[in-house]
């Protein structure tokens, strides 16, 4: 809201359990590539938040040394190689990892996260045939808020059923609510051990809500594409209420999660703070990391 951010900002709102989720299935060394909307992704992978923050300020201790801005966050130690705001671009990269193991014979895994909008790209259908036809062990993971920006699946979409078409195919799918963590770690995790086992791909199809306009800080249902859920809805959507609930469920004190809570904030607010004062760029980086 202060315009200290001065790259476009994709809030991840609402869809922070697909991240945590399938990253809690996926063996270690896995290849891991996103879209723009990456905030959820880059944090789960094991992202540093002083990088992150960093980032996004534009300022130079972030990944990118500030020249990549919120929408090409990537943590290459930590297996994220790559994420990019141009629609469905990292689907295909993903094969590439993965034919990559598998040339080496290394058994690894790669897993690409994509929006349903993405699904309207020739190249993710071309993706998922080649995956299936050459064996490869790609997880491909549909983060569906049934919007691309601003317009509707039913508007776009020629198909019923994205997992259908998937095993069409001949390749394993499976659909849960992404808002629940525990669910979509426990479905990724059985797709995961069918692709290890079979040697073929796998789809995860993970419909959410997202709580904020397509880019930005802002609420939009006001602007009268989608209409308002209920608060009650909002809640049931909400996958940090919906984590918090099974953990009270199973036993966890309130007083741990709201220590978790404060810890989490604390921490926040230390790396925000301390990246706002980090330096920018020199001009000399404006010859570096530029490729032709």
């Amino acid at each position: 809201m202060k315009d200290e951010m001065k790259t476009p900002v994709h809030m991840g709102i609402g869809g922070e359990a697909i991240p945590v989720g399938v990253m809690a299935a996926l063996p270690p060394g896995s290849k891991v590539f996103g879209t723009y909307r990456n905030h959820s992704l880059f944090l789960a992978c094991g992202g540093s938040l002083e990088q992150f923050f960093a980032e996004l300020y534009g300022r130079l201790p972030g990944p990118g040394k500030g020249k990549s801005g919120s929408m090409h966050l990537a943590s290459p130690e930590h297996g994220l190689l790559l994420t990019s705001a141009v629609v469905g671009t990292t689907i295909p990269l993903a094969l590439g990892a993965a034919f990559a193991e598998q040339y080496r014979g290394s058994g690894g895994v790669s897993a690409t996260f994509f929006g349903d909008g993405a699904t309207e790209e020739g190249v993710f259908w071309e993706s998922l045939n080649f995956a299936r036809l050459r064996g490869l062990r790609v997880l491909f993971v549909c983060e569906d808020n049934d919007l691309a920006i601003h317009t509707p699946a039913k508007d776009r979409r020629g198909y019923r059923s994205l997992p259908d078409a998937a095993r069409a195919l001949g390749i394993r799918a499976e659909s849960c609510e992404g808002v629940d963590a525990a669910e979509v770690a426990r479905t990724a995790r059985t797709l995961v051990a069918a692709m290890q086992a079979e040697g073929r791909p796998a789809l995860i199809h993970l419909p959410y809500v997202r709580f904020l306009e397509h880019v930005g800080p802002n609420e939009d249902w006001k602007a009268g594409y989608r209409p308002r859920p209920s608060d009650a809805e909002l809640r049931r959507w909400d996958p940090i209420a919906r984590f918090e609930a099974r953990l009270l469920s199973e036993g966890v004190a309130q007083a741990e999660l709201d220590a978790v809570r404060a810890e989490v904030r604390a921490a926040v607010e230390k790396a925000a703070s301390a990246m706002l004062k980090a330096p920018f760029a020199g001009p000399e980086e404006l010859w570096t990391d530029v490729y032709a």
